[in-house]
C-alpha cells in the first residue's frame, strides 16, 4: 500500500467514523429568570387561578392546599397573643357575587358585611369584611374572628375568591398586606 493509498484509506475511515458518530445534543436554552420581586419584600405568586395573577406579600407563606377546591393556600402569621395563624384560600367557582358574600356572612352568624368595589388593573373586585363568631365549613365556632375577602369577576359567571380568615387581631394586622395583595391583581 502506498502512502497515497494509506492516506485515502485513513481519510475514508475518518469520514465513516464522523458520519456514524451520534450528533451532539442541541444546547438547552437557559431558563427565563422569574421577574424580580418588588422591593417591598413581596414575591411573585407561584400558583394562581386560571386567568388572574397576583403578588403575594413576603410575610405570607405558601402551604399545601387542603382540598381540591383550593387553587392555593397561604398561612398568615399570627399576631401577638393570638392562638392561630390566619388562612388565605384561593378558589374559583361560578355563581353571583352577592350570593357568595351572603354565604360568607352566614359563616359569621349572618353578620352584615362591609363591601367595597375596587378596580385594580381594570378588574372588577368586591372586597368584603366580616367580624364576629366564625363557624365556617363544619368547624367549631370561634369567637373574635375576622374575614377579609376579595371576589374577582372573571369571564362569564366565573368568580375568583381570595378569602382570609383568622383571629381578629391577626387579620387586622394583615389588612395592609391584604390591600396591597388585592391591588396587585391583574389579568394574565
Amino acid at each position: 500500500m502506498t502512502s497515497l493509498g494509506f492516506s485515502s484509506g485513513l481519510a475514508a475511515l475518518l469520514f465513516i467514523a464522523a458520519c456514524s458518530k451520534p450528533a451532539e445534543p442541541e444546547p438547552t436554552p437557559a431558563p427565563t429568570p422569574a421577574p424580580a420581586a418588588p422591593s417591598s419584600g413581596s414575591k411573585p405568586a407561584s400558583v394562581s387561578p386560571s386567568d388572574i395573577a397576583y403578588t403575594v406579600p413576603g410575610a405570607w407563606q405558601s402551604v399545601p392546599t387542603t382540598s381540591q377546591m383550593r387553587k392555593a393556600s397561604f398561612k398568615i402569621p399570627r399576631a401577638d397573643g393570638d392562638g392561630e395563624d390566619g388562612d388565605l384560600s384561593v378558589s374559583q367557582a361560578s355563581g353571583g357575587v352577592d350570593g357568595n358574600v351572603q354565604r360568607w356572612a352566614g359563616q359569621f352568624g349572618n353578620a352584615t358585611p362591609k363591601k367595597e368595589s375596587r378596580t385594580p388593573n381594570g378588574l372588577k373586585v368586591t372586597v368584603v369584611e366580616l367580624t364576629g363568631t366564625y363557624a365556617g365549613m363544619g368547624g367549631a365556632s370561634k369567637d373574635h374572628y375576622m374575614l377579609l375577602g376579595a371576589v374577582v369577576e372573571g369571564t362569564g359567571d366565573q368568580l375568583h375568591f381570595f378569602k382570609l380568615v383568622g383571629p381578629e387581631k391577626t387579620v387586622t394586622a394583615a389588612k395592609k398586606d391584604f390591600d396591597a395583595f388585592v391591588a396587585s391583581f391583574h389579568a394574565k
